[in-house]
C-alpha cells in the first residue's frame, strides 16, 4: 500500500500540469500521482503518459469521459492505493520542504496506533501579477503539531475556512463516509472538504505553506465573471450543502465545535452564492437569490432565519439598491484583503 495517493483532476491541462506533477514527484514510492485525465482534447493524456512511462509504480494516467472536476475526484478517491489521499488541481503545485514534512508526519501515523483522519497545512494564494502572496494559515484556531479532536478547536475569523488545498484525508474515511461529488457541476471542492466533516474525529494541523494556489487565468472557475456566469452550478452546490447539514443536524450537533465550524461553512457559501447574484444585479439573477432564500425557508425554517438575519448574511443581503451597493462594496473590500478572486 502506499502511504499517499495524489489526484490530478485533468481536462486540456497541457499548458500548466507539467509544474504540478515535477514537484510532487520528490514524494517518491511513498506517494502514487493519480493524473485523471477528464476527457481532454489536448495533449493531456501523451504528457502524463510520458511521467508514466518515465516513473512507474509513482504516475499512473486513468482516462475518463468528460465529467468535470467531481467526477474526476470521484474516480480518484475509487482508484487510491494510498492510506491518505489529496487533490491537487492541474495548475497548481507544492512547496518541497513542506511536502517533506507533510510525508514525514503521515509516515509516523501510518506506523501509530492512532487514528489520523484529516491532515490540515496552509495554503498560499500565488495570484497572477502581484510579487506579495496571501497565505492562509489556521495557527490561531487550531492547535500546531499535535493530534487535537473538535474540543480543541479554536475560534476561526469570519470568512475564514478550511479549503481543499488545505486537507489531507484518511481514504478509508472518504469511502466510508459515502462521499460523491456531482459531475459535470463547479465548485464541488466545498462538498469535498464539508461533508467528509461528519466522519472526521481525530486532526493535525501542521503550520507549514504547502499547497500553492495559482489564481487569476480568466477561464479559473473563481473568477468574479466566471462565477457569474456558472452561478445555478454555485447554487447547486449551497442547496446540496444546506440539505446536508439538515439532514445530518442531530450527528452534527453532538459536537458543539464541529456544528459551528460546519454552519459558518455554510453561512459562507451562502455568502458567496447571494453575493455574486447581488453583483450580477439581472431580474433574472435576483430573482434567482430569492428562490434561493424559499428553498432555505421551506426546507428548514430555523436554519433559515438564523443564516438569512445572522451577522453575515443579513449584511450581503440588505434590500433595495443602495443595499445592494452596500453589500458588494463590503464584499469587494474583503477580497482585496484576503486576496481571494
Amino acid at each position: 500500500m502506499k502511504l499517499l495517493s495524489i489526484a490530478i483532476p485533468c481536462y486540456n491541462s497541457a499548458a500548466y500540469m507539467r509544474k504540478c506533477i515535477e514537484s510532487l514527484l520528490p514524494g517518491g514510492e511513498d506517494v502514487e500521482i493519480l493524473v485523471v485525465n477528464d476527457g481532454s482534447e489536448d495533449e493531456t493524456p501523451r504528457i502524463a503518459i510520458e511521467y508514466a512511462e518515465k516513473f512507474p509504480g509513482i504516475v499512473r494516467l486513468i482516462n475518463q469521459e468528460n465529467g468535470g472536476h467531481g467526477a474526476a475526484v470521484n474516480t480518484g478517491i475509487r482508484e487510491a492505493k494510498g492510506l491518505y489521499f489529496k487533490v491537487v488541481d492541474s495548475d497548481d503545485w507544492v512547496k518541497r520542504e513542506a511536502y517533506e514534512e507533510i510525508l514525514e508526519t503521515l509516515r509516523h501515523f501510518a506506523g501509530s496506533r492512532a487514528v489520523l483522519d484529516m491532515l490540515i497545512s496552509n495554503f498560499v494564494y500565488e495570484k497572477a501579477g502581484e510579487k506579495r502572496h496571501k497565505v492562509m494559515r489556521y495557527r490561531h484556531a487550531l492547535p500546531k503539531n499535535e493530534l487535537f479532536t473538535w474540543k480543541d478547536v479554536k475560534h476561526f475569523m469570519k470568512g475564514q475556512y478550511i479549503l481543499m488545498h488545505s486537507v489531507i484525508f484518511r481514504t478509508k474515511l472518504l469511502r466510508e463516509c459515502g462521499l460523491k461529488l456531482p459531475e459535470k457541476t463547479f465548485y464541488v471542492d466545498n462538498i469535498y472538504v464539508f461533508e467528509p466533516l461528519l466522519q472526521v474525529e481525530n486532526m493535525y494541523y501542521l503550520d507549514v505553506n504547502f499547497y500553492r494556489y495559482y489564481i487569476g487565468r480568466e477561464d479559473q472557475s473563481v473568477n468574479e465573471s466566471v462565477m457569474i456566469s456558472r452561478i445555478d452550478q454555485q447554487i447547486k452546490v449551497n442547496k446540496m450543502m444546506f440539505d446536508f447539514y439538515n439532514e445530518h443536524f442531530s450527528k452534527i450537533s453532538a459536537e458543539k465545535h464541529r456544528r459551528k465550524y460546519m454552519y459558518n461553512y455554510l453561512e459562507i457559501i451562502t455568502v458567496i452564492s447571494t453575493i455574486m447574484l447581488a453583483i450580477s444585479g439581472t431580474p433574472e439573477n435576483l430573482e434567482k437569490r430569492g428562490g434561493l432564500w424559499s428553498y432555505f425557508k421551506e426546507n428548514n425554517r430555523g436554519l433559515y432565519h438564523r443564516l438569512r438575519y445572522g451577522l453575515l448574511c443579513g449584511y450581503t443581503n440588505l434590500p433595495g439598491k443602495g443595499g445592494r451597493k452596500i453589500s458588494i462594496d463590503g464584499y469587494k473590500l474583503c477580497r482585496r484583503f484576503f486576496k481571494f478572486n
